[in-house]
Parts: C-alpha cells; sequence; structure tokens
C-alpha cells in the first residue's frame, strides 16, 4: 500500500502468538491485527526481538507478513525487520518480505562495525532493496552502532525512510543535530516518549504501543503540537506501565496482551511464560492505568 504522508506515527513491534503444538498461531494473529485496526495504530513491525525473532524460520516470517498484509486490509503499515550483518542477506530478505506484502524493512545498524563499514552496508542496502528502508541504531549491550554523524549521513541516503532511536537520549539528542528534516525520526520506547518528542520526534516504536496505542499516540501529539505539560502528564502512565510490565520482558507483553483480551500465548518453548505472582503485578498496572477494570 502506498505509505501515507503523516507526520505523527506511532507503531508497534507485534508479538507473536503461538499454538498450543508451539506453531505460529496465523489466525490467532489475524484476529489481533484486526483488534489494533481498531486503535490510532500506524503499522506493524514484524520480524523483531519482540515478535521472537530468532525464535522464528525464514518461512515462518514470510507467512506471518503475509498474514498481517491480508488482515490489515489495506490501512497501516506493514515493517519487516531484518536483523543480518551482510548486505546481500538483507537485500535477499527484502525481496521475500516485499512479495509477502511487507511496505518497508526495518534494517539494525550491525555490531561491531567501523564507520565505513557501517557508510558501505547502509549505501548497498538502499540502493538495493525494493522497499524502503528504516534504520534502527539498537545494538543492545555493544555500544553505539555509528557515530552520531555517521547515523545522520546514511539516514540522508535515497530510499530510507526514517530511523528509530536507541535508549540513550543525550546520544540520540546528538543524532538528531545531524538528522535530515525530511525523515522519520521515532524514539523507542515507552518510558522516552515525550523525552522524544522534545527532542524533536514525530513517532515511536515500542512494545507499549501494543498494549497502550492510544495513550502513546496522545503523548507523541502533545509533545509535536509543543504541549509538553499535556505530554508530561501522560508520560507517568506510560512510564509507569513500560516499568512495572517491563521488567517481566517479553512474557509480561503478552501477559498483559491476553488480559487485554487479544488471543495471545506465552513466549515460544523453552521461554518461560509469566509466573502467577508475574500476572498479578502486570493485572495491577494495567489497573491503575485504567486499561482494564
Amino acid at each position: 500500500m502506498p505509505i501515507p504522508d503523516t507526520r505523527i506515527m506511532v507503531v508497534a513491534p507485534t508479538p507473536t502468538p503461538f499454538t498450543g503444538a508451539g506453531d505460529v498461531d496465523l489466525d490467532a494473529m489475524a484476529r489481533n491485527i484486526q483488534r489494533w485496526l481498531q486503535t490510532p495504530l500506524s503499522g506493524f513491525v514484524l520480524g523483531t526481538a519482540n515478535g521472537e525473532e530468532n525464535a522464528l524460520s525464514d518461512d515462518e516470517k514470510m507467512a506471518i507478513v503475509q498474514t498481517v498484509h491480508d488482515a490489515r486490509n489495506s490501512e497501516r503499515i506493514v515493517i519487516a525487520g531484518i536483523d543480518l550483518p551482510s548486505s546481500p542477506d538483507v537485500l535477499r530478505l527484502a525481496e521475500r518480505y516485499a512479495a509477502a506484502g511487507a511496505d518497508l524493512i526495518r534494517v539494525r545498524i550491525p555490531r561491531g562495525l567501523q564507520p565505513d563499514e557501517v557508510r558501505a552496508f547502509y549505501a548497498a542496502v538502499t540502493a538495493g532493496s525494493p522497499l524502503p528502508v528504516i534504520v534502527i541504531h539498537q545494538t543492545f549491550d555493544t555500544g553505539p552502532g555509528a557515530p552520531p554523524e555517521v547515523i545522520g549521513e546514511v539516514c540522508g541516503l535515497d530510499n530510507v525512510f526514517g530511523y528509530i532511536t536507541d535508549h540513550d537520549i543525550r546520544f540520540e539528542g546528538w543524532v538528531k543535530a545531524t538528522f535530515p528534516d525530511d525523515r522519520h525520526f521515532w524514539i523507542c520506547n515507552g518510558g522516552l516518549l515525550a523525552y522524544g518528542a522534545l527532542l524533536g520526534a514525530n513517532g515511536a516504536c515500542m512494545w507499549l504501543g501494543n498494549i497502550a496505542p492510544e495513550l502513546c499516540m496522545d503523548i507523541m501529539a502533545a509533545g509535536y503540537a509543543g504541549d509538553f505539560a499535556g505530554a508530561r502528564r501522560l508520560q507517568s502512565t506510560a512510564s509507569m506501565l513500560d516499568r512495572r510490565i517491563g521488567e517481566f520482558g517479553l512474557r509480561g507483553v503478552k501477559t498483559a496482551l491476553s488480559l487485554l483480551g487479544y488471543s495471545m500465548s506465552g513466549p515460544r518453548a523453552p521461554a518461560p511464560s509469566a509466573t502467577p505472582e508475574e500476572v498479578e503485578q502486570v493485572v495491577a498496572a494495567l489497573r491503575e492505568a485504567g486499561l482494564i477494570d
């Protein structure tokens, strides 16, 4: 579908439901997409850590993208995540994702590369990809993926749609100073939404968007409009949810979605599901936020 020219966008890394036998539950995924279409969520990011990318085969990832593409009824955008250090492998998957119905690919800055290697990687990916590229800077515990100026440079390449930050607001402020004005700049975490808006972010990509899409969109819209007092009031709820659900990782996110009525399983084996005590804490957080009775 054509990518909408919307300045404020909130997308979420979509969790993967599984059957009791441990297979990807595509029917449940389609039902969940239909529910999210009733929210302000701008789109779905598939093949991510939150979607258990390392527990999925390439064929399963393609089936998920195809399912979401079909279920979204030409609404919202479908973004396919790729986390590979080889540009030929990225382009191989990009072709498959395009055929499955993705609108964009989200490509992580490879870990451990030198600045010139990062430049060469994205030059090859952006030149060869059949889909526009979102650069993501989340290298987990390995330190910055590239200097701020290099990130700004690669985000200015042709065929780049935008950028997803890492969690270091200080560093990302340096990136924003070098960033092209005509590209999307998305903050990466529900606990950072108002702070990202203060930096100039015009969107977000984070797991909290699955659970509280209205809240996340309201924070970004308030910040984008310069209503930082309003954004700050809403941020207190987002930060509470981010901490009290996020401390349990993916099992906390999936538990919250199940409690909200989505068709969701626990993580794929052998990863554990939430304990009864953890479920109680997630319930309490959702109640405090007014998301369940």
